[in-house]
């Protein structure tokens, strides 16, 4: 069995939500849809997919027979070295869209790993081109998802490329409070964002030595508290300025 009919297996055995009561739509960062795009994602969607932290969703070179929509939980996308070294390429978090790179090249160029627990939508691939075709706001949604992509790709490797140890810690702590933040009800500064130093040290391509030293730094300054697995952000905005970097206010943003 190919891991396309392993998921395919699963993700008709969960328990499936129903996309007219999706925990993601009343929030105010998504767009909505109307009623005949409800209707086609309804259709689109096959199930769901329930991964447990530290499993392996997409391996890069595989061939996947599915997209996927995060409805809950915390992932990454990583690209691997031969000799085992990793660079975290991004978080992705619930309303983010993954394995549509696979639709467009036929096999992934990236592996997604589960940070949490993780479920998933699970969209057939092969019916992707009656989106573009029946509803084309839908499509140019799809594009929008994929530019978006593009654009926080490149903070990231100004970031990496740049920006010294000390601004490329603040400027990944602050990112992935500003995202999460914007998932939750209400405003909260107890939001822990689940990730290891090892984590922070493969995304910014520093040795956790030194990765260690640099989170001190900003912990020191009341800026950040580490926990045993996790990141509390105390002040955004100094992360915001250490970095050099501003949230950029979107409007309401698609997903799938």
């Amino acid at each position: 069995m190919d891991s396309g009919a392993a998921v395919a297996k699963l993700a008709e055995s969960n328990k499936r939500t129903k996309c007219e009561t999706c925990p993601l739509r009343p929030m105010s960062q998504f767009r909505d849809f109307s009623a005949q795009e409800l209707e086609f994602v309804t259709n689109f969607k096959t199930g769901e997919l329930n991964t447990e932290k530290g499993s392996t969703i997409l391996v890069e070179g595989s061939h996947s027979a599915h997209l996927f929509t995060v409805l809950s939980g915390w992932a990454f996308r990583y690209k691997t070295l031969e000799d085992g070294r990793r660079q975290i390429l991004n978080f992705v978090l619930p309303g983010d869209l993954i394995g549509l790179q696979g639709s467009v090249t036929g096999e992934m160029e990236h592996s997604i790993e589960a940070l949490t627990d993780v479920t998933l939508c699970v969209f057939e691939r092969d019916r992707i081109m009656s989106l573009f075709s029946k509803h084309p706001d839908l499509g140019y949604d799809l594009t929008w998802i994929a530019a978006r992509e593009e654009r926080i790709l490149d903070e990231h490797l100004l970031s990496v490329g740049r920006r010294s140890a000390l601004e490329r810690a603040a400027y990944l702590l602050c990112f992935l409070f500003y995202k999460v933040s914007a998932l939750s009800a209400k405003e909260d500064t107890k939001i822990t964002i689940p990730i290891t130093q090892q984590h922070v040290a493969d995304t910014l391509g520093l040795s956790i030595v030194h990765t260690n030293k640099t989170l001190k730094k900003l912990a020191s300054r009341g800026l950040i508290q580490w926990l045993d697995r996790g990141c509390i952000v105390k002040k955004a905005d100094g992360l915001s300025t250490i970095a050099g970097w501003e949230p950029e206010k979107e409007k309401r943003r698609p997903f799938i």
